[in-house]
């Protein structure tokens, strides 16, 4: 995505047409405009074509091609493409890159602070006709996800997570204590947050599904929002939509328990287990 935008920067800087562009790799218009997308593929010698044809200095087409194909290796979790569906594996991509993460969770504990017992219990209901072994690749790429929180650069994580979540009776009452006392240590962790929304505090405008905000460290790549159902997702990135996600999270979070309450509520329904 960013090479993408690079792209389109050099073009429009070159005042190079989509049809002039499309001449110099003998391809057509559409094609320029997906690469410019991140719709297809970079191909290198596509690419380099392009960059001659916008006037860019060789040492420059040089690094531009580096960068190409480091960006055209597969991603460490292209390993579990056999249980990750494609329309999950840009979500790990833009969770893997992003600087700043916000969630709202209805249902689930978010994948990135669940334990391995609770995952378990949680693909085993929503995959009721994987194998054992299948189920234990899905653990596998969520234990792997969950080493973005000891990074160095790790993103900010701030959830907001129904009070549901933590009632619903997720692989055992033993299971739910080991998880909400993983939350607890999760929480020690400088650049996590967490809010709960008590039942008390009635209806509230993200109360239609899961919600997951991105926020990246390149000024080339917008704000993404990740929206998903039972067949698929919907990736938004135009900015009216993001700015409307993002109020609704803003509202959430004002709505939702403070942040200092939520070990004591944590600690206090851990009891009731």
């Amino acid at each position: 995505m960013v090479l993408g935008k690079r792209l389109r920067h050099l073009r429009e800087r070159a005042h190079v047409s989509f049809e002039e562009a499309a001449r110099a790799v003998e391809v057509t218009p559409l094609t320029v405009r997906r690469m410019e997308k991140a719709e297809v593929g970079l191909k290198i010698p596509y690419v380099k074509e392009l960059l001659r044809a916008y006037g860019v200095p060789s040492p420059e087409i040089d690094d531009f091609l580096d960068l190409t194909r480091e960006a055209n290796q597969p991603g460490w979790w292209h390993q579990f493409r056999d249980v990750v569906p494609e329309w999950f594996s840009a979500y790990v991509s833009l969770e893997s890159e992003a600087t700043v993460i916000r969630a709202y969770e209805p249902h689930y504990v978010p994948g990135l602070l669940q334990t391995e017992d609770y995952a378990r219990a949680v693909l085993r209901a929503g995959f009721p006709n994987d194998t054992d072994e299948e189920i234990e690749r899905r653990i596998a790429l969520r234990v792997k996800r969950q080493r973005l929180l000891s990074k160095a650069d790790a993103p900010a994580i701030w959830a907001i997570l129904e009070e549901t979540a933590l009632r619903r009776p997720v692989g055992g009452a033993e299971v739910m204590r080991r998880q909400i006392d993983h939350l607890i240590e999760a929480l020690a962790m400088p650049k996590v947050r967490l809010q709960i929304m008590r039942f008390a505090a009635g209806p509230h405008p993200g109360a239609f599904g899961p919600l997951h905000y991105f926020r990246f460290g390149f000024t080339e790549l917008p704000d993404v929002v990740y929206t998903e159902g039972v067949t698929g997702a919907v990736y938004v990135d135009q900015p009216g939509e993001v700015v409307t996600c993002l109020e609704v999270l803003d509202r959430m979070a004002v709505q939702a328990e403070p942040v200092g309450e939520t070990i004591p509520i944590l600690a206090e329904l851990r009891k009731e287990l």
